[in-house]
């Protein structure tokens, strides 16, 4: 399945936001596209490929048909680029008792006892002062097991196991080393390029250090860190990218999802909103009508009915590992989903053997939002949410299946490459 292997792939190498919007640029760039600036204008010709990037942490790309009757609707899926993590303070370094910590806190909501006593490192972006007094930027991602956050044992903690309330403050501090006079801005400058003279500034997250696994008796399941949304993102642009487009094709990275999207570079931001007038007004569109004739697919995963705790999925629309793509339906609008959009996707892929299933929260628990109804505050589209079902979301490894990937990057091909239009 070349479209999994794809996705394995850049799966293992997904450090942090920046590193995925660099992965994906790299992707995008080995296809034929051409970056663009915000700083610039925007010259387009029919045919052509193009993609912009915001904060280094989030990425539109779009292909333009080569008829230009084509021109006049566009083809819209967005992922998200980010997963809970904990971010490291501007002055980490904590001293004491001999051994060197760094301060952290937590970035979303995740499981915070499944970061705990495993191999942990960090990544992200570098701003720098070079020897000439130039300012620069750099990736880092130490491919080394750095940092390590230890329980307090059983006989300090007898109750550990009839539940445990972690405080991030105190009980999520990663261990870095022995010793009493440490300079993290020398530790870093040491990761950076030779020319690197003083660091100015960073963004720095943990990463969990295990690699993406193929697990399962018959090797049905993929095991990772960051599935959320990950495993979305990679498979959309797998679709995005092997699509022949009758439309204006989009493909949206946000990030920032999982605190709000409420950024210069999140969905409910102004990226997609300023991508969209610029690319409208490039090619002559009306952006009105236009966005009345387009369509945006919605991507971050869904829950999957988890084998030990069935009484947890609802009673009609259980979700299944490997069982087809979810669409996700909720009565207060947190999802897009709806019968005329529905409809829609499903005329697109009935003829594709790709399986879709039915998500809905049961009615007394409460879900969450996601993409599609929080860029609807900028950019007011018809849209669907769907999902890879996955389980252990937000743990620091989840797990989903193998079909389901696949299935994923299919459909998006399938959606890019219709020319279908909207009733």
């Amino acid at each position: 399945m070349a479209e999994f292997d794809a996705v394995f792939e850049d799966l293992g190498r997904s450090y942090s936001p920046f590193h995925v919007v660099k992965n994906l640029s790299d992707r995008l760039k080995e296809a034929g596209y051409t970056a663009l600036s915000e700083k610039e204008p925007y010259v387009l010709v029919p045919g052509g490929r193009y993609y912009v990037t915001r904060n280094d942490s989030s990425l539109i790309a779009f292909s333009l048909p080569e008829a230009k009757e084509g021109q006049t609707a566009f083809r819209f899926a967005a992922a998200h680029t980010d997963s809970p993590t904990f971010v490291i303070k501007p002055n980490p370094t904590l001293c004491k008792n001999n051994l060197i910590s760094w301060n952290v806190e937590p970035y979303g909501g995740m499981i915070d006892s499944s970061w705990l006593d495993r191999p942990l490192s960090f990544g992200g972006r570098v701003y720098y002062l070079d020897q000439e007094g130039h300012t620069k930027m750099a990736l880092v991602a130490p491919e080394e097991d750095v940092l390590y956050i230890p329980n307090l044992c059983i006989h300090f903690n007898r109750e550990i196991n009839s539940g445990y309330a972690y405080n991030p403050a105190v009980d999520m501090i990663p261990l870095a080393g022995v010793g009493h006079d440490f300079s993290f801005s020398d530790y870093l400058l040491s990761l950076l390029p030779s020319d690197a003279k003083t660091i100015l500034s960073f963004d720095l997250s943990l990463y969990n250090r295990d690699k993406p696994r193929i697990v399962g008796l018959h090797h049905e399941f993929l095991s990772s860190p960051r599935l959320d949304d990950l495993a979305s993102t990679y498979s959309v642009l797998q679709g995005f990218l092997t699509a022949k487009p009758h439309f204006i094709n989009v493909y949206c990275a946000f990030d920032n999802e999982e605190v709000g999207s409420l950024t210069m570079q999140g969905a409910n931001g102004t990226f997609l909103r300023d991508t969209l007038h610029r690319l409208c007004q490039a090619l002559s569109l009306p952006y009105e009508e236009s966005m009345a004739r387009s369509f945006l697919l919605s991507v971050d995963n869904a829950h999957a009915l988890h084998p030990n705790h069935p009484e947890f999925s609802d009673a009609s629309s259980p979700v299944y590992l490997n069982g087809g793509i979810a669409v996700k339906y909720n009565a207060a609008q947190h999802y897009t989903s709806n019968a005329r959009s529905v409809a829609f996707l499903t005329n697109i892929v009935k003829n594709e053997s790709i399986p879709l299933q039915s998500f809905t929260n049961r009615s007394d628990l409460r879900g969450g939002s996601t993409l599609g109804n929080l860029s609807n505050n900028q950019v007011s589209l018809c849209s669907v949410d769907i999902g890879i079902p996955q389980l252990a979301m937000h743990s620091a490894n989840e797990l989903c299946g193998v079909e389901d990937v696949s299935s994923m990057a299919r459909l998006l091909r399938a959606y890019y490459s219709s020319g279908q239009e909207l009733l």
